[in-house]
């Protein structure tokens, strides 16, 4: 086990990572806007499971050697931003074109949604580099690192979960303003100008 007092330093040294906006957020308030609070859940639970994909990659130390090798940090980071990229154009061109009809089974816009918030945080090599550059510091030897690991990632999912809830509560407080099909469309205009920006940043960077 992991010591509580080493959980509350990792929490206070990603914190400041966590609440910079980021493709997370980004998604969360484009999908919160458009399809209501149930939006909310496909991409807290996708932005959870890349954290724990990350995670298991450290274990594993399949994280260090994509960290120790800069062809394939190259390789990572500019698949985490032509992704970043695509789905800000996607997104940009959905806001021009007319609503499509409700899909008959919600699971799959529900899936949708999911896939994009986890490909955005597994393609973001930061998120990666938290497990190889603050993690260790926080890791006690000869100790399990596995179960070390998986508890700093237990802690650090519950805390984005608590970010991004939060966020939904605060975009679900305009709710009459933000099911006007211009707010929407302004909303997903302002989303894909963010997700280029991110993900030109993230290849440039």
């Amino acid at each position: 086990m992991i010591h509580p007092y080493a959980v509350a330093g990792f929490l206070l040294a990603i914190l400041p990572v966590i609440v910079t906006p980021g493709a997370s957020l980004t998604l969360l308030i484009r999908h919160v806007t458009a399809g209501g609070r149930r939006q909310a859940l496909p991409v807290v639970l996708g932005t959870v499971t890349g954290l724990y994909a990350h995670a298991t990659l450290a274990a594993a130390g399949l994280s260090a050697l994509v960290m120790h090798s800069s062809q394939a940090f190259t390789a990572v980071k500019l698949l985490g931003a032509a992704y970043l990229v695509g789905l800000g154009v996607w997104t940009w061109r959905s806001t021009t074109l007319p609503p499509p009809p409700p899909p008959a089974d919600r699971r799959v816009r529900g899936g949708s949604v999911f896939t994009q918030a986890l490909l955005a945080n597994v393609l973001n090599p930061k998120a990666a580099a938290i497990y190889l550059t603050l993690v260790p510091q926080f890791l006690v030897a000869g100790r399990h690192l596995g179960g070390q690991i998986l508890t700093l990632a237990t802690a650090q999912a519950l805390l984005v979960a608590a970010w991004l809830l939060t966020w939904t509560a605060l975009v679900h407080r305009g709710a009459n303003i933000l099911h006007k099909t211009r707010f929407k469309r302004a909303v997903g205009k302002v989303t894909a100008v963010v997700l280029v920006a991110l993900g030109l940043r993230a290849a440039t960077a």
